[in-house]
């Protein structure tokens, strides 16, 4: 197989494609060849280091493609599991996954437990565009802060994967969406998605601008994957008691927070979600999974696909995502 295994943390050029043994899939898994690779900022943390990895890296997380090989059964505590997975995932079904590390590959091991099947009408680049980021902005809306008619939210990079999906889950469930983006082609894609208003952060101070439009009030909840640039007036923009959902750090980590700070801008809710907590059972992994897959494949949820790159080119694929080039989803494409 090709995959892409960085011997050190680094720079994008760090990334060289190259020939590695093909494994076998052990018990529990399946071996699956690519279709689509999904491209997150989690591995840009990986790549440079910040988030600690075994050398060499196992880049990559999530992706779809076709089960080419199933493993033997696993031992269990009420004895072995079926040869066979779960849900009909036999050699030759289009699955997909959000965590199934070496995924910036051609092959890829996926723990048979964690993969969904992707049903007909979705297809593997919608499948893969949805895993991580359309399942963080489905626990986002429905259960970190569960919107609903007469909340307002603050989404910040509106024109991002998880934004662009978040925006059209929250307006499906009758709340009220601002957004902040960087200039105006991305504004345009996020009031497409349904923002009812859109600031340019780099045109306006978003604090302000979300107060004048919240009357004074400020928002129920700020949805807020930018983390130490945005962190403090995020706060600032929440009504007493609202609620900070930071579920990302792209422009870099906050620091150690005073939880003093959080009463004196009114016994205000702070949270670091992560997709793992929200995601913890198959039950709750198939729940997001589907009720997202259903949307699509009803024509109700719109997933932009903002760029794709042939896997050789993942370095091009990082830079394009570090330098905020992109909207919507980046993907690689193994072939």
């Amino acid at each position: 197989m090709l995959a892409i295994r960085p011997k050190e943390p680094g720079g994008p050029e760090v990334m060289q494609l190259g020939p590695h043994p093909t494994p076998s899939p052990g018990p529990g898994q399946l071996l699956v060849r690519t279709s689509a690779i999904g491209v997150n900022f989690i591995d840009v943390y990986q790549r440079r280091g910040l988030y600690k990895m075994e050398l060499p890296m196992a880049l990559g997380l999530e992706g779809a493609g076709t089960v080419e090989a199933i493993g033997p059964p696993r031992a269990g505590a009420q004895g072995t599991t079926a040869v066979e997975p779960p849900d009909g995932m036999g050699v030759g079904a289009l699955v997909a996954w959000a965590a199934a590390p070496g995924s910036y590959a051609t092959h890829v091991l996926v723990e048979a437990a964690r993969a969904v099947p992707v049903p007909e009408g979705v297809g593997a680049r919608a499948a893969a565009a949805l895993m991580l980021q359309g399942m963080t902005a489905h626990y986002l809306a429905t259960d970190t802060f569960a919107l609903g008619p007469g909340h307002t939210a603050l989404i910040h990079a509106a024109s991002g994967g998880v934004g662009l999906l978040l925006i059209q889950l929250a307006k499906r469930a009758g709340a009220r969406v601002l957004g902040t983006v960087s200039n105006e082609e991305k504004a345009a894609l996020a009031r497409g998605a349904g923002a009812d208003e859109v600031i340019l952060y780099q045109a306006e101070d978003f604090e302000a601008e979300t107060r004048r439009l919240t009357g004074g009030r400020g928002v129920d909840v700020v949805y807020d994957g930018v983390g130490v640039a945005t962190f403090l007036k995020s706060l600032r923009t929440l009504r007493p008691r609202g609620t900070l959902a930071l579920f990302g750090q792209s422009s870099g980590p906050v620091a150690p927070v005073d939880p003093q700070l959080l009463a004196a801008h009114g016994s205000l809710f702070l949270t670091r979600p992560t997709i793992g907590n929200y995601t913890a059972d198959r039950a709750e992994l198939l729940g997001r999974a589907r009720a997202l897959f259903d949307l699509v494949a009803a024509g109700a949820l719109q997933v932009r696909i903002g760029a794709t790159f042939p896997l050789a080119e993942a370095a091009a694929a990082h830079q394009a995502l570090e330098a905020r080039r992109t909207s919507g989803k980046v993907l690689l494409l193994p072939e």
